[in-house]
């Protein structure tokens, strides 16, 4: 599977779930001023399975992987996430740091699967740690402080990343173990796990008061809810789970270098989110760091960059 390329089929979907997921953002924090972070991740994963769990049959492998996805990409990834978010976090920014996933998935590809990072990989990835430190540094500064940001929501954001790896690389070995996987029923019977941890930390943490919100919640919520259950999550992490299906771990990540371009680009059109000198030097350098990846492997020779993810068209 090393040497398999990207075909055009897979560009189109790797682009495709990059605009899913950075226009995503934005549908959180519209859902953030109706629900709590709790809230929202119940509600997130209620539509997801919802009605496609009564069509689809359950997934023909060990029942470990649908609950440790479940509870890394939904528990964990999610609920970092939407905590950060409401604790003091932009659209704009977590667009950004929530793509250090990819050095925590190339770390965890090396160590667990054996995955090593090809030629224009490590170059991409050495721009877009250059970008990341741009954004670092407007984070450091005053700017970032009057647009609302916070260390606890960086914080919180980056351990979203993490989680986000840790799922990647779930996938993967329940992919190794499964000759017959089935993306889209996998992703919708693992969107059940994190349903019930979600509630109950609602009515562990969560005010009395804001417990039956969701009855006086406006349609626009409910639109930016099902958004992120059915577009985001069953149909962005299908589409990535069939990538991961056919490409390594290390492969795939760095596609999501995109997601920071529309996540910042939707933030600001419709949050009006304010984007810095220091950010736009992190875009350029993050959309480098892209161009590296995908056609990088022209840039280094076949010989050179093997396994590194050559696409075809």
């Amino acid at each position: 599977m090393s040497g398999t390329p990207l075909t055009g089929r897979d560009l189109t979907a790797a682009l495709f779930v990059v605009l899913i997921w950075g226009t995503n953002f934005v549908a959180m924090k519209y859902g953030l001023r109706d629900f709590t972070p709790f809230q929202l991740g119940a509600g997130r994963f209620l539509f997801a399975v919802l009605p496609l769990v009564f069509f689809i049959r359950p997934p023909k492998l060990r029942w470990k992987w649908l609950l440790l996805y479940g509870l890394c990409q939904g528990v964990g990834q999610f609920g970092f996430v939407f905590l950060s978010l409401k604790v003091g976090m932009s659209a704009a920014l977590a667009s950004v740091i929530l793509q250090t996933q990819i050095f925590f998935t190339a770390f965890y590809a090396f160590i667990l699967l054996g995955e090593r990072p090809s030629h224009s990989l490590l170059a991409g990835l050495f721009l877009a740690a250059l970008g990341l430190g741009c954004f670092a540094a407007n984070y450091l500064g005053p700017e970032a402080l009057a647009g609302g940001t916070t260390l606890g929501g960086f914080l919180l954001c980056l351990c979203g990343a993490a989680m986000w790896a840790a799922s990647n690389i779930v996938v993967r070995r329940a992919q190794q173990a499964t000759p017959q996987f089935d993306t889209l029923a996998f992703m919708v019977w693992s969107s059940l796990a994190p349903i019930l941890p979600f509630i109950a930390l609602s009515l562990l943490f969560d005010a009395p008061e804001s417990r039956w919100h969701w009855t006086g919640a406006p349609l626009g919520t409910w639109a930016a809810l099902a958004y992120l259950g059915w577009m985001a999550t069953i149909v962005g992490y299908a589409l990535w789970t069939g990538l991961l299906k056919r490409h390594p771990a290390n492969r795939v990540a760095p596609f999501s270098l995109g997601v920071p371009v529309v996540g910042i680009t939707a933030g600001m059109a419709a949050l009006g989110d304010v984007i810095t000198g220091w950010q736009w030097a992190g875009i350029g350098l993050i959309v480098a760091a892209l161009a590296c990846v995908l056609f990088g492997p022209r840039l280094f020779g076949g010989a050179a960059d093997k396994g590194g993810g050559r696409i075809s068209r």
